[in-house]
């Protein structure tokens, strides 16, 4: 797929972020010839979690106040708990998201991904899937919430938990392709 060669992808996490749901599609992305940029709050590390467990430290390339929202194409928002749920209290952060959401841009969210698109005013109207404990969250937010392993409306591609990563890749490859098309058009 040489759609996502010249396309520069940002991925938004902190310290607490599934790490399967950062580096699958990360990986993802790079065999689909994007250029991959790992944001976070703060320079150097964060940690990576296997669900409870401590995974690796994984190195940030650019913190939150160096960059712009405006130098990429696309967001992926990786779940786990602690990620999104501090990601959400900073507020570059939830700017940063809001950019992509006001500008029609793609946005890949799993898991908890979806908590910094609430706070960003991202969910409204949207058909939308997550990790089951946000269903709640998203519906007062003003998503329709269902429980599919990868839900697709429009330019936003959500999934609930790491076992659906292969949809989620997948169609969040699509999504990307398909508004670099609309975009190269």
């Amino acid at each position: 797929m040489a759609g996502l060669s010249g396309r520069k992808i940002a991925i938004l996490a902190t310290d607490g972020v599934e790490q399967v749901e950062l580096t699958e599609p990360l990986n993802a992305l790079k065999a689909a010839s994007a250029e991959v940029v790992l944001i976070a709050p703060k320079s150097g590390q964060i940690q990576g979690m296997n669900h409870a467990e401590k995974a690796d430290k994984l190195e940030v390339n650019h913190d939150l106040a160096s960059v712009s929202a405006n130098g990429f194409d696309a967001l992926v928002l990786p779940g786990g708990v602690a990620n999104p749920d501090e990601l959400r209290t900073i507020p570059e952060a939830v700017a940063f998201v809001r950019h992509f959401v006001q500008a029609n841009k793609p946005i890949a969210a799993i898991c908890h991904g979806p908590w910094t698109l609430i706070e960003a005013d991202g969910v409204r109207g949207r058909r939308m899937t997550s990790w089951p404990s946000l269903r709640t969250d998203l519906k007062n937010a003003g998503a329709n919430w269902e429980d599919s392993s990868v839900v697709v409306d429009g330019n936003l591609v959500t999934s609930r938990k790491p076992d659906d990563l292969q949809d989620f890749c997948r169609e969040m490859i699509k999504a990307f392709d398909a508004a670099a098309a609309r975009s190269a058009a």
